[in-house]
């Protein structure tokens, strides 16, 4: 694990230095391609794909702005100066004001609101001042029942209203979908992607009254980038418009409507080859749930699914996550960031909202990442995980920012899957007491926010061996959801977000630590 950090300044240079970089080793990205050639070579080019020539979204060459946190105020418990925020913001409109073509935009309900939709509103404004006429689609998954009251129509309404004369040069589609009731899946993916040109992703709701209105906001992260990695997931969100299009007229699936007359949308304009001007190899997965894809048929994937005790929670519906070889095949980000894990050779960095699933109805947890990670231990790679404050938790569960009571939950089963491995106790709870830390998340040294609320940590972030590092919107813990993010390599990039994002994460949440090896805390 690392103890010192490289100083920003030579962060900058490094990334600045593009040309000395282009053909650095990447085992990292090699490791998660060669698994996905092997789950789901069928879905290349449309759930998967690894791009060169990329450039991180910072303001200026060397900047670090490319990490997008919401709110940005570590050390600051009153959160007065959301610097982060602001940022996020910017570059939303930024990005946006710069489409000549499209605008592909995806959440998960409700729709983008408050300062999140006066971003969108100004960049299409500013774009359509310059000339251009845009295709804009907008597609939000909706839980069943939970998001009964999110009507396309409704804020297709809106946002003409907001647009004002804009409007007419504007072609709008809004959707909401979900795929499948009974698998529990809906798309879940954070997507602002302009022109296949660029694109911000990972875990960021856009909700105002989560992230922006609110004394307690949650602590989030997306990453920007331009280039082909860009046109990655552009072709991603066409394949969910495809299957959204075609079922446009099942209310129980899809709920549409568009303006200017238009119809449904399943591609959008974009040039054929973004530029690859930079220097950041990128490896964009996503995954498509349950009721898109059964399977995918080129697939010769024949996994060992293993087994455990507990994973079940006496009823609930069938365990995808950990029995279900076909639908590894359609969800390839799953076996990308088991992968990438594996992949560490020194240390891991796990940020999440959490690794464990509510319990019924979806599995306890994903086997094989905990094997991965029990694995890791025992060969004495460094592990550190820090997942939301469990004060969080949602009176069912999965209806806040935790999904867990306590923190022993997670290490309850590593320990178990340690011991599976090595067959013995005590080797098990030596592994974790030298190679483990694992804490709870707060962003200052008090224990909550200025107004009693505890930290929210809504990540979707996997860092190993200060190389290579995953953000996007899709969870460690079972979930059958569509998502999308990045897998990239870059020391110069992971270093940022180890200064930026990991070292004050650390400095603050290691009080809460039930182990920390630094620290010889070992309460298991």
């Amino acid at each position: 694990m690392r103890t010192t950090a490289l100083p920003l300044a030579l962060s900058a240079l490094l990334l600045s230095a593009a040309p000395a970089f282009a053909d650095a080793p990447t085992p990292h990205l090699d490791a998660v391609e060669q698994s996905l050639r092997q789950v789901s070579p069928g879905l290349e080019g449309s759930v998967w794909e690894r791009t060169s020539g990329n450039r991180l979204g910072a303001s200026a060459p060397g900047a670090s702005d490319w990490l997008l946190q919401t709110p940005g105020c570590w050390g600051d418990p009153t959160c007065a100066d959301r610097s982060g925020s602001r940022r996020l913001l910017e570059k939303v409109r930024e990005d946006i004001a710069n489409a000549r073509y499209s605008v592909d935009i995806s959440t998960l309900a409700p729709f983008p609101n408050g300062a999140f939709q006066d971003a969108i509103v100004a960049g299409l404004k500013e774009a359509t001042q310059k000339g251009n006429r845009l295709q804009v689609r907008i597609l939000v998954g909706a839980a069943p029942v939970y998001h009964a009251n999110v009507i396309p129509s409704s804020y297709r309404d809106e946002l003409v209203k907001k647009l004002g004369p804009a409007a007419e040069s504007v072609t709008l589609n809004v959707a909401s979908m979900t795929t499948s009731k009974t698998g529990f899946s809906w798309n879940h993916s954070k997507l602002v992607v302009v022109d296949g040109n660029s694109v911000i992703t990972g875990g960021i709701n856009s909700w105002k009254d989560d992230y922006l209105d609110t004394t307690h906001p949650v602590n989030d992260v997306d990453l920007a980038l331009s280039g082909p990695a860009a046109g990655s997931a552009g072709r991603y969100l066409d394949t969910l418009w495809d299957w959204t299009c075609r079922n446009k007229n099942n209310w129980t699936a899809v709920w549409f409507a568009s303006s200017n007359g238009a119809g449904c949308l399943p591609t959008l304009p974009r040039p054929a080859a973004p530029p690859a001007e930079g220097d950041v190899p990128a490896l964009a997965v996503g995954g498509l749930g349950v009721g898109i894809r059964q399977s995918d048929p080129s697939s010769s994937f024949q996994p060992v699914l293993p087994k455990a005790a507990d994973t079940t929670c006496g009823f609930g519906v069938s365990d995808r996550t950990n029995s279900d070889r076909d639908y590894d095949t359609v969800n390839p980000e799953e076996s990308a960031l088991r992968a990438l894990v594996a992949s560490a050779t020194e240390h891991v960095e796990i940020s999440q909202q959490d690794l464990n699933a509510t319990c019924p109805p979806l599995p306890r947890y994903d086997i094989r990442l905990y094997d991965t990670l029990a694995a890791k231990l025992a060969a004495g790679v460094k592990v550190r995980i820090v997942v939301s404050d469990p004060a969080n938790r949602g009176a069912i569960g999965s209806g806040g920012y935790s999904q867990i009571k306590s923190l022993s939950e997670v290490s309850d089963v590593l320990r178990g899957r340690l011991t599976a491995l090595t067959g013995d106790v005590p080797k098990a709870r030596a592994a974790m007491c030298q190679n483990l830390q694992l804490a709870t998340f707060r962003a200052s040294d008090k224990p909550t926010w200025a107004d009693g609320k505890p930290y929210a940590q809504h990540h979707k972030l996997v860092s190993v061996d200060d190389s290579a590092f995953y953000i996007g919107s899709k969870n460690l813990y079972p979930s059958w959801l569509q998502d999308f993010g990045y897998v990239i390599e870059s020391p110069a990039a992971a270093r940022q977000l180890a200064d930026g994002l990991l070292a004050p994460q650390w400095k603050y949440s290691q009080a809460t630590a039930t182990y920390d090896y630094t620290r010889g805390v070992c309460q298991g």
